[in-house]
């Protein structure tokens, strides 16, 4: 695309003065009212040198692995699955993690490096944990196309909104602890179509190490530092989209208590580890209740950390934080 270097310095020059406006915005402005800001259409992509970055970008979160997978057109730096696998129709799709705040959001500080990361840190964090495999060159046309898609989807969305569609919407905790057997159960009868028997998922037939629905567990699925490794990450989403296709959040397939509990079974497979997780949540008093990796604060072992009860760790260290008040 002619011009790439001039768009890529013109939007890094963007981000570095988001990377103070930004923050500053989140310090300061409040939230404002709950309402909802949906993405723009696909027929508003600007006919131009800018459109066809967004329509790369968006291509590069739908089919992720055609171009960077294990048999990746342009690198092969990941796993097989892609970006819209976690943030489902592209991106777009309410309580799956979509990304209409993400541009307006970023540079923001995060807890689990604590330090400010940009969106690209955060797009990298993605490939080497969900995607289990190695980051993008920041100045990279496919990074580049990312960030552009990304800016463009959130376009109607304002600094300070606040909308629940953002995000994975939160469970309430059980009363007990999730169940990776009662899971198997809820897998075996919802799950096995897409994701087949052994969790492998199921092959793309045209594409080499490419899903057309993806592995769950084992090699080519997400690691132990991914997002939906945390139990209530996982449930969250489950809960509001699966059975992918018969399942939405205004018509959920699947109980609370199932949601947990099929989450429990799937992150109680064996997937690959993160070398660099070691060096997550250098405060650990930062750690969520469902990091399952210790050090800890409170006196409750890995294994409740990973399946709960949740809310018995959440009470004690409520109950320390106000002794030290």
């Amino acid at each position: 695309i002619p011009n790439l270097r001039s768009i890529f310095i013109l939007s890094m020059l963007s981000l570095a003065i988001w990377s103070n406006q930004v923050v500053l915005a989140q310090s300061q402005i409040p939230l404002e009212k709950e309402e909802s800001i949906d993405p723009p259409p696909l027929d508003q992509i600007p006919q131009n040198e800018e459109g066809e970055m967004i329509k790369y970008g968006r291509e590069l979160i739908v089919n992720t692995s055609q171009y960077l997978g294990p048999n990746g057109s342009v690198a092969k730096i990941s796993n097989g699955m892609n970006c819209q696998n976690c943030h489902l129709d592209a991106g777009t799709k309410a309580y799956a993690n979509h990304y209409l705040a993400v541009h307006a959001t970023y540079p923001k500080m995060r807890a689990r490096s604590m330090t400010i990361e940009t969106l690209s840190k955060r797009v990298n964090d993605c490939f080497e944990r969900s995607l289990n495999g190695k980051t993008l060159k920041e100045d990279s046309k496919e990074m580049l196309a990312i960030l552009v898609y990304m800016k463009w989807l959130g376009s109607n969305h304002r600094v300070g909104h606040r909308d629940q569609r953002y995000t994975i919407k939160e469970l309430k905790f059980l009363d007990r602890a999730a169940d990776p057997q009662k899971g198997k159960a809820v897998y075996e009868k919802h799950c096995t179509t897409c994701h087949q028997a052994n969790g492998e998922g199921l092959a793309h037939p045209g594409i080499k190490g490419a899903f057309l629905f993806p592995p769950l567990w084992g090699k080519p699925s997400y690691n132990q530092a991914a997002g939906l490794f945390r139990l209530s990450r996982f449930a969250g989403f489950v809960k509001d989209n699966m059975p992918h296709l018969t399942s939405n959040h205004d018509h959920p397939i699947l109980s609370d208590e199932e949601a947990w509990d099929v989450a429990a079974y799937v992150n109680s497979q064996a997937r690959p580890s993160f070398k660099k997780q070691k060096n997550d949540w250098p405060d650990i008093s930062k750690k969520p209740v469902d990091h399952p990796f210790g050090p800890f604060i409170d006196p409750f072992t890995e294994n409740q950390h990973k399946y709960g009860p949740f809310q018995a760790i959440v009470d004690w260290q409520k109950s320390s934080q106000q002794k030290l008040k």
